[in-house]
């Protein structure tokens, strides 16, 4: 890989390999610590949002790996405003070996990754979450099996850039995908198109519909996310009134598989989208992926940046 943009840029078997590789070098720091893989090598990292997982992830991945990252918070760089996104991915690039952006509008990591000398990871976009699906399938392969095909997820909420980059990889996964939105929350077009060709390609089936019991009927992982985003915030008390039936609370995990798995994203409104039962209860991975965040993030950083896996 040059950059990491999107799982829609990969191939099935460039996924299975970033995941296999996820699982080797969590394995090794289990048992005492990562070889310094990425020993002289410096990550920038760019914040349009603010971040937990992200930041926290990716600093300790260089660190275990023996590089070195650097924070520049919204308020620095200023991405687009301060300077243009092609003069900061020309200028940046000379001084470090690697770009993680959180951004808030697609483009400009895409602009970002043009003009780059150095690859450039996606670390969160309005169109799509790669490193959070990355992780996601490395916790799922974890909970169920390394083979998915055949394995079934079921994303109930709203048909954001996290539910894009999970009906990407599941059906580069061969996994089958539903997904349960309200009317006009739809995944878009474009998405669910390209949806469409990698499910044809491995042998997966895609299902959409407004009843969040249909999506989670006999499903291995159940899925959500926020109701409102970052930058959605006006529109929290509107979509909390038309999202409140796609709560996923124990009822609707009585629909799926009795050995399923349930999912986010994080940070979860306990009480909204997701409920404290669900949260801390015996179907729960969340804090297992939160912590392969980590551990995905590792493959990605050795697949673009080491001189060498071995």
């Amino acid at each position: 890989m040059q950059h990491f943009l999107s799982l829609a840029d990969l191939t099935s078997e460039q996924l299975r390999d970033l995941i296999d590789l996820a699982v080797d070098l969590k394995e090794e720091w289990k048992q005492g610590g990562n070889r310094p893989l990425l020993e002289g090598k410096t990550l920038g990292m760019i914040f349009q949002k603010p971040s937990l997982r992200t930041r926290a992830s990716f600093e300790m991945g260089m660190l275990h790996l023996g590089g070195h990252a650097l924070y520049f918070s919204p308020f620095e760089i200023q991405l687009g405003e301060r300077e243009s996104v092609t003069d900061v991915s020309r200028v940046f690039s000379r001084y470090v070996d690697g770009i993680m952006a959180r951004v808030f509008g697609h483009n400009d990591v895409v602009v970002l990754a043009e003009y780059s000398s150095a690859p450039v990871i996606n670390g969160l976009s309005d169109y799509n979450h790669p490193c959070q699906a990355l992780s996601d399938f490395l916790t799922i392969v974890e909970n169920k099996s390394k083979d998915l095909e055949g394995r079934k997820l079921a994303f109930v909420g709203d048909g954001n850039n996290v539910a894009t980059s999970l009906l990407f990889g599941a059906t580069l996964m061969g996994m089958d995908f539903a997904i349960a939105t309200p009317s006009g929350y739809e995944l878009p077009d474009d998405v669910w198109e390209q949806g469409e060709r990698f499910a044809a390609a491995s042998g997966s089936h895609l299902f959409a519909t407004h009843d969040p019991q249909t999506a989670a009927a006999d499903a291995d992982v159940v899925y959500t996310d926020v109701w409102a985003s970052m930058g959605e915030e006006e529109e929290a008390e509107e979509r909390a009134r038309v999202f409140e039936p796609f709560q996923v609370n124990q009822a609707l995990l009585d629909k799926a598989k009795s050995d399923v798995i349930a999912m986010h994203c994080l940070p979860a409104h306990r009480g909204q989208e997701i409920t404290d039962a669900v949260c801390d209860g015996p179907h729960s991975v969340l804090w297992d992926q939160a912590e392969n965040r980590m551990h995905a993030q590792k493959a990605l950083l050795v697949d673009l940046m080491a001189e060498d896996r071995l």
